[in-house]
């Protein structure tokens, strides 16, 4: 088992709704929500299988002594003492070779709440197999990444965060992305015209390795305390 802790909004949400019926798989009820469509399912089984989310404490297997009752009690706990925040409007973005929602301006907040999530939830990752290092580590990592994954177990953390919601595989050929790209803007446009609330951290877990991650828990943000303090 692995658990992560994403942000994703509410079930509810517009946002989530339109996220759902692109990657055609609910995180919330962990099911299958639209009929098999052959040109997006190629596109989307790597977001579909992680559910609709941003990451703050990526994948991680549980230290030896620490139960998923364990964390979720911690997370509510932490939730209870943190603010919640705008982040704006989100926009479709091309990062690298693959599409995802990502905020117009970096917020201060967002790189706090990173680092506080990512910390504070340190003791209850298992450090890295000699596999899960091999599988992160790429010729691509910059050192400071590296770095990043033999002290977190992730490589982008910190100064090499990036708050993204993934819509898509990786996409090769630059007329196929254009043409994703459009049909992006068109399922998600309504959906982007307010603005985005992290009110919520979520406790997703991959029960087996390969299984899709479902959303075992989300707690409210509830405190007035930022999420540096």
């Amino acid at each position: 088992m692995r658990a992560a802790i994403y942000f994703t909004p509410a079930k509810s949400d517009p946002l989530t709704v339109r996220a759902a019926t692109w990657l055609g798989r609910d995180a919330f009820e962990n099911r299958i929500v639209r009929d098999p469509n052959p040109k997006v399912d190629l596109l989307v089984s790597d977001p579909a299988r992680y559910g609709f989310h941003a990451t703050l404490k990526a994948p991680f297997r549980l230290a030896d002594g620490m139960t998923l009752h364990d964390l979720d009690r911690e997370l509510a706990a932490f939730s209870q003492r943190i603010q919640a925040f705008s982040l704006g409007k989100l926009t479709v973005t091309r990062l690298n070779r693959f599409f995802a929602l990502t905020v117009q301006t970096v917020l201060p907040e967002l790189l706090q709440l990173e680092e506080a999530v990512r910390t504070a939830f340190e003791p209850f990752r298992a450090p890295l197999s000699r596999q899960e290092v091999a599988r992160r580590n790429s010729h691509n990592l910059s050192e400071r990444q590296q770095a990043n994954l033999a002290r977190w177990g992730y490589p982008y953390v910190g100064q090499d965060f990036r708050f993204h919601m993934t819509l898509t595989n990786a996409i090769l050929a630059e007329d196929e992305a254009a043409q994703v790209e459009a049909l992006l803007h068109s399922q998600f446009s309504p959906a982007l015209n307010t603005s985005v609330v992290i009110d919520a951290l979520a406790l997703f877990v991959e029960p087996e390795p390969g299984d899709p991650f479902h959303i075992h828990s989300r707690h409210p943000l509830q405190g007035g305390m930022p999420s540096y303090a």
